[in-house]
């Protein structure tokens, strides 16, 4: 059954972990942008004032919907009155209903080029420059993508562009390295682009993690990673490279990396053909997959080509979420900008459909100089 990416937490109490947060960011030097929140202010009424009271409130908050049916088939005839938000439990009145968003899309790819990820990285790569070339040919400008590798170390190969032949020939000069420090890359991407995207009401914006989610070094754990993300208002997308035959620890840190933030992660190795969205969807002849390879049994726990070539697909199926997602928008009964964490829930009354949306959001207010 598929995990509804929202925050589990009951209103007036801190969900697991999060309270944190705010030191956490603090220590690390981070300017936040307020996460799909326009900010009012009211002058101080006297201009004598020594300390003036500047009261802000949330004007309204966005949030990316995707939906498909329990086959993993994309739903794009949703409407607004078959659509249910809740805000920390509360239902919000929809002000705004959008079915194909014409947001444009901040992406950030990010490779794994550790040791073990040296037999598939040439799949890595050809999957890679096919999802930039998807994302990119028929996008607004606006819409842009990053390269980012990680082993030990992380680096940013490629800053934003919009030119799919750029990014590709960035794709086609890597190579693998040692170690393997996961958090620590989603969260210098985090912190290095996607907090300076564009603000979230102009911009989506959405990871990609390409990796079998194992991690030895990071020096960042999970729930801060995912705290991060958070903040940052980012959609997290995995897509797991473990070869299929062996159990994979790093599975279950995938599925929160994604789940959590909003996105889904996706195990195109890992299990037999099925049609289930997260467990072999990516059968033999779905979704532009034609290899007739099987001289290496995926039984075995090999990398057949046949396998591998679903990586492809997978980035694919993703481009294709991200080209079909809805934008409701609403604005929240308690506006006041006070700091706290809000968990969103979406829900529709149509049977047999899954949706995934935006988490939740912190009611934070970003402080200007001047």
């Amino acid at each position: 059954m598929h995990r509804s990416p929202f925050v589990r937490s009951k209103p007036q109490k801190p969900a697991r972990n999060w309270q944190v947060i705010s030191a956490f960011l603090a220590l690390a030097g981070v300017a936040l942008t307020t996460p799909s929140l326009r900010v009012r202010a009211q002058q101080p009424t006297s201009p004598e004032a020594q300390t003036p009271t500047i009261r802000t409130t949330v004007e309204l908050v966005n949030v990316p919907v995707s939906a498909s049916t329990r086959r993993g088939q994309r739903v794009i005839d949703l409407t607004a009155n078959e659509v249910k938000v809740f805000e920390d439990g509360v239902e919000q009145k929809i002000t705004n209903f959008e079915r194909e968003t014409r947001t444009p899309l901040r992406i950030g790819l990010i490779l794994d080029t550790s040791n073990s990820a040296r037999p598939k990285l040439p799949y890595e790569k050809e999957a890679a420059q096919q999802f930039g070339d998807l994302i990119l040919a028929n996008a607004p400008s606006e819409t842009q993508i990053f390269l980012e590798t990680f082993d030990s170390s992380s680096s940013i190969v490629q800053d934003f562009t919009h030119d799919p032949d750029v990014l590709s020939s960035k794709i086609e000069d890597l190579a693998s390295g040692g170690g393997k420090a996961l958090y620590d890359a989603i969260v210098f991407a985090l912190r290095e682009k996607m907090l300076n995207a564009g603000a979230p009401e102009e911009m989506r914006r959405v990871l990609v993690v390409v990796s079998d989610g194992m991690d030895i070094e990071s020096q960042h754990t999970l729930d801060e990673t995912v705290s991060m993300a958070r903040m940052a208002e980012t959609m997290i997308y995995t897509v797991d490279t473990a070869a299929y035959g062996f159990s994979n620890p790093g599975d279950k840190n995938l599925e929160a990396l994604a789940s959590d933030t909003g996105g889904y992660p996706l195990y195109p190795l890992r299990d037999t053909p099925g049609t289930d969205m997260q467990s072999g969807y990516l059968s033999h002849g779905q979704i532009d997959d034609t290899s007739q390879n099987k001289a290496e049994g995926a039984e075995t726990g090999e990398l057949s080509s046949e396998r591998m070539a679903n990586l492809a697909g997978a980035l694919q199926l993703i481009g294709h979420d991200l080209s079909e997602q809805y934008l409701i928008s609403y604005k929240p009964t308690r506006n006041a900008l006070d700091g706290t964490y809000r968990s969103i829930k979406v829900e529709t009354t149509r049977r047999g459909v899954i949706l995934r949306w935006k988490p939740g959001y912190f009611a934070t207010a970003v402080q200007k100089k001047g």
